[in-house]
């Protein structure tokens, strides 16, 4: 029986992925063939050698060490698109939150409670303090068109917005998505010097990091509203608030606060709302449990941040899947290995990732032990798993 060990509260749809006569899942398994997770911290854990694979229930995995996971053959999956919609959904709502001063409105509303028959007289004094403008024929520029970007570039068109994107690295399946209307800028600065918005699609990596700054904020139009729904960290906090003082930037409103951002004024701070709907925790538990079962029982990949992706047909009933280091002879080595042992290759895939490299091989018979410890003697093998498939093979 496989085990899989849950170190968030998990929807029950994506646990129903798994079923109970195969598989025993609960919050203090010992020696789990997976993990599954959303938010929880797993820096500080000692990662078991039982461990295969560990699943985020999301799209962002900085909570997990991809480094010491790929080391030790853990394949680490996430939940790309999953929650897309009700992210969407948040950043549409937040334009007219950075547009129409609705929060301070309501602040200020909840204020008058208690006194009485002067509230109407009060609301219609102070409503001017909280008014805004419209987001009909503005500017919405829109930097990172994956699938969520994608979405609020489309939806925004929609609400009659002119849109622009801009992404060097957009794939084939997001470009077919995208309408035609949306206008496509030369770089990330022509995009910002022309947005009356601007949306934040990227993911937190080394050259994000900090990518809004001084400089960019010196290059926008003067009441720019910013809507970050991407990371926290892609924003520098110190020139933003430099950027509000000077009246270049109307509203900031991110999914991701903190205390420093609190302090500001002209800041609207959710408490990293943008995937925390029923519907969203539902996909995305039932996406990572879909792969985990799949790698688990079959050996495919799908979605994994650290190992390549990597799925093939069964070809019989005999499978071997293989981690290793991306260096050279690496299949040539384990092709000899199983033809001293006198096992048939039947069908063979081996793909790379950076620094490593995953082989499913299906063979004519089962391997034997000698065979299996022949392969993981071999040097830059991290990690081998012999699988009986019982399907039926036409």
């Amino acid at each position: 029986m496989y085990k899989i060990m849950k170190l968030n509260k998990i929807s029950t749809e994506g646990l129903d992925v798994f079923p109970l006569d195969q598989y025993e899942i609960g919050t203090e398994i010992t020696h789990p063939d997976a993990i599954i997770l959303r938010s929880f911290n797993m820096h500080d854990m000692d990662l078991p050698d039982s461990l295969l694979a560990v699943g985020r229930a999301g799209a962002g995995v900085n909570n997990i060490p991809i480094p010491q996971c790929s080391q030790k053959g853990i394949v680490v999956f996430n939940t790309p698109g999953a929650n897309a919609n009700a992210v969407k959904e948040m950043v549409i709502a937040s334009l007219f939150l950075v547009s129409r001063d609705i929060a301070r409105g309501i602040f200020f509303t909840e204020s008058l409670r208690g006194k009485g028959s002067d509230v109407p007289e009060l609301v219609e004094k102070n409503k001017k303090s909280f008014a805004g403008q419209e987001i009909y024929g503005k500017t919405l520029g829109v930097i990172g068109l994956g699938k969520i970007g994608v979405m609020v570039a489309n939806s925004a068109l929609d609400l009659g917005m002119r849109v622009i994107g801009y992404d060097p690295f957009i794939s084939v399946k997001s470009a077919w998505g995208l309408s035609k209307e949306v206008q496509r800028a030369e770089g990330a600065d022509a995009l910002i010097a022309n947005a009356d918005y601007i949306s934040l699609h990227t993911p937190l990596t080394d050259e994000t990091r900090g990518m809004i700054n001084s400089e960019k904020f010196n290059r926008m139009k003067k009441g720019v509203r910013i809507l970050n729904f991407s990371r926290g960290g892609i924003v520098n906090n110190d020139d933003l608030g430099k950027a509000i003082k000077n009246g270049i930037v109307e509203r900031y409103i991110t999914d991701f606060p903190d205390d420093e951002l609190l302090s500001m004024e002209k800041v609207i701070a959710i408490p990293h709302l943008g995937a925390s709907t029923e519907e969203a925790e539902g996909n995305c538990a039932v996406m990572v449990a879909d792969q985990i079962r799949d790698f688990i029982e079959n050996g495919n990949i799908k979605n994994s941040v650290n190992y390549p992706d990597c799925r093939l047909e069964q070809n019989s009933n005999f499978r071997l899947v293989i981690m290793n280091r991306n260096i050279p002879n690496m299949v040539g080595q384990i092709s000899t290995a199983l033809a001293e042992a006198n096992i048939n290759i039947v069908e063979m895939l081996n793909k790379s990732k950076g620094d490593y490299a995953y082989n499913i091989i299906d063979m004519s018979n089962q391997p034997t032990k000698e065979a299996i410890d022949a392969i993981c003697s071999i040097e830059g093998v991290i990690k081998v798993r012999a699988l009986s498939l019982d399907k039926q093979i036409a």
